[in-house]
């Protein structure tokens, strides 16, 4: 065995599921060499394969950087270690060389076990406390967490193909395109929600104020109250311009039905915002019936959670609106939890934001008129989304028609 190398494996679906391509893939790309020492390929469809490799690098250095690539791909050492920890210095301070978490489910050996890392979430830490492992951002740290450091004794396992076969949101080879059959990704996209929620799923919203510029709020307020939607995620903009669009008919100044310029329209959405406060609550208003329709109706009358994050930017902003990003993150973080799907129309940031709080398995879909929204949210990490490239106003409608469908049919 040379000086610098090391015994891995991997066991799993690896070959439909690409996973020992990927591995092998990276350790040319890093300029190191393998060696296939053992194989055994699954016979049959539900079977596993296993592989056992010899990795080999330049220095110990090298041979580091290959190993810490493909441990995150699914591979650990055939020699287990157990994992490192080191004390947080103090609050909101991770030790030097933290492991930083994917968001794949994640297992850590320690006291020669593997344990299941809980709340998986990317670009995390992770605290172990009472022989339990925890994904923890920086900013829930305390001084004396025993905190993750290196890569040794953590094994993760990544997404694989479904046995019962693919359909365009189950499998890592999703991509964005503009050039996809609207109604038949509408006709997949319903069925999806619709099977979702039968198998006592939760479909979480992620909005923005585009829903309600191109005449999608009756849509998206139509899921909400057929009861297919269970949390909604959002900004200070779209709650503004549903209730504007609501109580108004207006979206910026903009009749929504027939895209012309309201009188006096430019000032509409502040005295929205007005009417809010007068209320003292989005709640107040529909109980006082001074909002009687829109996504925020429904989500009142309907007891659908919701979480109002704000911004800079924002005006007023409406006294649901949380200012407090840190714990504008935290509610997120409680409505995401236990997600099955999410579905995120129209907000590039908002939906980043989700995005990284999400394990891998958690079906996502990104519908939005710009490719360059879609595949930043990709870029980001959020590999498993499904990207939609199309206009919300004419893509909605299309999704909202077959679930009305089949609500009729049951």
């Amino acid at each position: 065995m040379s000086k610098f190398s090391q015994e891995i494996e991997v066991s799993g679906h690896l070959i439909d599921s690409s996973i020992l391509t990927k591995i092998f893939d990276k350790i040319m790309d890093l300029h190191g060499e393998f060696q296939v020492e053992e194989i055994n390929i699954g016979k049959r469809k539900k079977d596993q394969s296993y592989v056992r490799l010899l990795v080999k690098g330049k220095n110990q250095k090298h041979l580091d950087e290959i190993l810490e690539t493909v441990y995150r791909l699914g591979a650990v050492s055939k020699i287990q270690k157990e994992i490192t920890l080191k004390k947080s210095p103090k609050n909101y301070v991770m030790p030097d060389d933290f492991y930083s978490t994917t968001n794949n489910h994640t297992q850590v050996f320690y006291k020669k076990r593997w344990i299941q890392v809980e709340n998986m979430m990317m670009d995390k830490c992770i605290v172990v406390k009472q022989n339990r492992a925890f994904c923890v951002p920086v900013r829930d740290v305390k001084k004396g967490d025993q905190i993750i450091v290196g890569e040794e004794g953590i094994k993760i396992t990544p997404p694989e193909r479904p046995r019962e076969g693919i359909n365009v949101f189950e499998f890592m080879g999703s991509s964005s395109s503009s050039e996809r059959p609207t109604q038949h990704i509408a006709k997949q996209v319903a069925d999806d929600i619709y099977d979702t929620k039968k198998n006592g799923g939760k479909i979480v919203i992620v909005g923005g104020p585009a829903i309600v510029h191109t005449g999608a709020d009756d849509s998206v307020s139509e899921l909400i109250r057929l009861g297919y939607i269970d949390g909604v995620l959002a900004g200070n903009a779209l709650a503004v311009h549903d209730i504007e669009y609501a109580t108004l008919g207006t979206s910026l100044g903009m009749n929504v039905h027939n895209a012309t310029l309201a009188y006096h329209g430019h000032r509409n959405h502040m005295d929205t915002i007005n009417a809010v406060f007068k209320a003292g609550s989005i709640a107040n208003m529909v109980k006082t019936k001074k909002l009687k329709k829109g996504i925020m109706y429904e989500c009142v009358k309907n007891k659908v959670p919701f979480v109002l994050a704000g911004s800079i930017r924002d005006d007023g902003p409406l006294p649901d609106v949380i200012t407090d990003v840190a714990q504008a993150q935290r509610e997120y973080k409680k409505i995401v939890k236990d997600a099955s799907m999410v579905i995120m129309i129209s907000t590039m940031l908002h939906s980043i934001a989700t995005g990284n709080m999400l394990p891998a398995n958690v079906k996502v879909i990104v519908v939005d008129i710009n490719q360059p929204t879609v595949t930043k949210l990709m870029d980001r990490g959020t590999w498993q989304a499904l990207g939609i490239v199309s206009d919300v106003g004419a893509f909605l409608p299309l999704v909202a028609h077959q679930l009305r469908k089949k609500k009729k049919l049951r």
